[in-house]
């Protein structure tokens, strides 16, 4: 996977932790991280692919835009009078990038059908221009089931590849909820669980979070974690 599309099935679920996580798995790979559109943050503000590179360790770290509100990537830039991020765009920008990596995370900002521009471009028009693999990182709580069945039917949809999903913060101490998720998520998605990331992940330092990452992770995406992921031992 020369270019990795990382989506979530909303917002503030562990996406960049995952993210970094993958980045930091690749050990002796060169990495890029591409973030089309950054809201929420005034310039000069630490935004995500800062958080990447810091948990992550040396990555070539890349923002499209940046937008101050903390909406939806179109309808911030509407209100910044700025010129959006296009699919286009995008996929252009991670084009490049991966004549010069070995790998290329592309981040999403919320789920895979927020809108980027007022034409109703996504993140998902992107990933098509790219031919790219989606990554799904999902809540381990209730309601995730229905949230990445639907992510995974519109990758479907649209012809694209998922190679699987990735549980952005396990709780330390997980209800009944959570332990049959671990188990019914692959079923919803129609693809494996390939990571199970233990909540606070972003808060260590970034020697042992770099440490502990492969770990977190399944072979597919650089890790080291065999086997069935199991309730008895999630992370």
């Amino acid at each position: 996977m020369a270019i990795l599309v990382v989506t979530g099935t909303g917002t503030e679920i562990g996406k960049t932790v995952v993210t970094a996580a993958v980045a930091a798995a690749a050990r002796g790979r060169s990495v890029a991280v591409l973030k089309p559109a950054q809201t929420g943050l005034e310039p000069g503000e630490h935004g995500d692919v800062a958080e990447v590179a810091r948990l992550a360790g040396p990555v070539t770290a890349v923002e499209l835009a940046r937008f101050p509100d903390p909406l939806a990537p179109a309808t911030a830039a509407r209100r910044a009078a700025a010129a959006p991020v296009e699919p286009r765009d995008v996929a252009d920008a991670a084009r490049k990038l991966a004549t010069e990596h070995d790998l290329v995370l592309v981040e999403g900002a919320g789920g895979l059908l927020v809108r980027f521009d007022d034409t109703g471009g996504t993140l998902a028009d992107a990933a098509v221009l790219m031919g790219a693999p989606v990554l799904i990182v999902a809540p381990a709580g209730l309601g995730t089931l229905n949230a990445t069945a639907l992510t995974a039917e519109a990758l479907r949809n649209r012809g694209l590849e998922c190679p699987g999903v990735v549980i952005g913060s396990w709780p330390a101490d997980p209800g009944l909820d959570a332990r049959c998720n671990l188990l019914d998520l692959p079923e919803a998605a129609g693809a494996p669980l390939l990571g199970v990331v233990p909540a606070g992940a972003g808060r260590l330092t970034p020697g042992d979070f770099r440490d502990r990452a492969p770990g977190w992770l399944a072979p597919r995406l650089g890790g080291v974690r065999s086997g069935r992921f199991s309730p008895a031992h999630g992370e």
